[in-house]
């Protein structure tokens, strides 16, 4: 199992609009085969800081995912809502 931690610092005028945007992909990809959890938290003392924390089955399910239509459609605009470079952690159990 993976568990992806991706951190996005997006414009302060911008959240609503990341937040909108995300919700039709992340239905979609909890559908998906080999994803475990799909969720978006959101930092309570920055607003400004949302984070993707998903489990994934295996790599292949992850390399999938970033496939998907639903995913290289959003990204763009994600992209453009953000005031710096997302930072994307995969990580697997150790202990």
């Amino acid at each position: 199992m993976l568990k992806v931690i991706a951190k996005f610092v997006v414009k302060e005028d911008r959240i609503n609009e990341f937040k909108e945007c995300c919700k039709s992909f992340i239905f979609e990809t909890r559908k998906e085969e080999g994803c475990i959890s799909y969720e978006l938290f959101q930092d309570k003392n920055d607003k400004k800081v949302l984070i993707f924390v998903e489990e994934w089955k295996n790599e292949e399910a992850v390399a999938n995912h970033n496939n998907t239509t639903h995913i290289k459609n959003a990204l763009p605009t994600l992209i453009s809502l953000v005031e710096e470079e997302p930072v994307l952690n995969i990580t697997e159990i150790v202990c």
